[in-house]
C-alpha cells in the first residue's frame, strides 16, 4: 500500500494531479480542498495517500491529512459509496463538517452535495454514526468533538466533556451551544443548568 508521497507538482487539473517522486510519476485523484492548498507546479509537495486496486486499474487517491484520508477511507465502506462519491463528498465539506453533519443528522446539508440524494444522505448518517467519533481530526482532537472546537476551543472541550457524562453527541452541542460562559467550566455548568432547569 502506498500511503505517503513526497515530491514535486509535475501536473494539476483538478481532480487530477501528476507528482514526480524520484522519476516516477504518480497520478493522484483528490478532493478539490486540497487543490486549494496545493503549492505551484514545480514545487514540492507532501500528501497522504490511499491506493485501491481493481481488475482494470490500480487508483491513488491523494489527502492533505491524515483525517482527510481516514474519512475517505471510512465512506468508501458505506453501502453504495464508491471513491468517485468519497472525493465529492470531501470535495465540498471537510472532514470535520461531515462529521458534523452526520452528528446533527443534516440531511439537507448533504443532499446538496452532487450525487447525493435523500437516501443515500441517510445510509451515511445511519452507517456513519458510530464511525466519526473514532476518526482523527485536522487538529487530532477526536471528531465527535466537531468542527466547532477550532483544535480544543472551550465549546468542544465542553462537548467532550459532557459526552463523558454520558450526553450523546448531538445532545450535547444544542446543550453548549445555548450556554454561555468564560471558561469551559462555565459553559459546562451553564449547559447543565438549562438542562435541569
Amino acid at each position: 500500500m502506498i500511503g505517503r508521497i513526497a515530491g514535486t507538482i509535475i501536473l494539476s487539473q483538478p481532480p487530477q494531479l501528476m507528482i514526480d517522486c524520484n522519476g516516477v510519476g504518480y497520478e493522484i485523484e483528490a478532493p478539490l480542498s486540497v487543490f486549494y492548498d496545493l503549492p505551484p507546479v514545480g514545487k514540492p509537495v507532501v500528501l497522504f495517500t490511499h491506493l485501491t486496486v481493481r481488475d482494470d486499474a490500480h487508483l491513488l487517491f491523494g489527502f492533505s491529512s491524515i483525517a482527510q484520508r481516514a474519512m475517505f477511507r471510512e465512506l468508501i465502506k458505506v453501502t453504495g459509496v464508491g471513491a468517485k462519491m468519497a472525493i465529492a463528498i470531501l470535495s465540498g465539506l471537510s472532514a470535520e463538517e461531515f462529521s458534523v453533519c452526520i452528528a446533527d443528522h443534516d440531511v439537507a446539508t448533504l443532499t446538496r452535495l452532487p450525487g447525493i440524494g435523500k437516501k443515500t444522505a441517510e445510509r451515511l448518517i445511519v452507517e456513519m454514526q458510530d464511525r466519526v467519533a473514532k476518526l482523527p481530526t485536522e487538529s487530532g482532537v477526536p471528531a465527535s468533538v466537531g468542527a466547532d472546537s477550532a483544535g480544543g476551543s472551550k465549546q468542544g472541550q465542553a462537548v467532550a466533556a459532557l459526552e463523558a457524562l454520558g450526553f450523546k453527541n448531538a445532545e450535547a452541542r444544542k446543550m453548549v451551544k445555548s450556554a454561555s460562559g468564560d471558561t469551559v467550566e462555565e459553559v459546562i455548568r451553564d449547559a447543565l443548568k438549562a438542562v435541569s432547569a
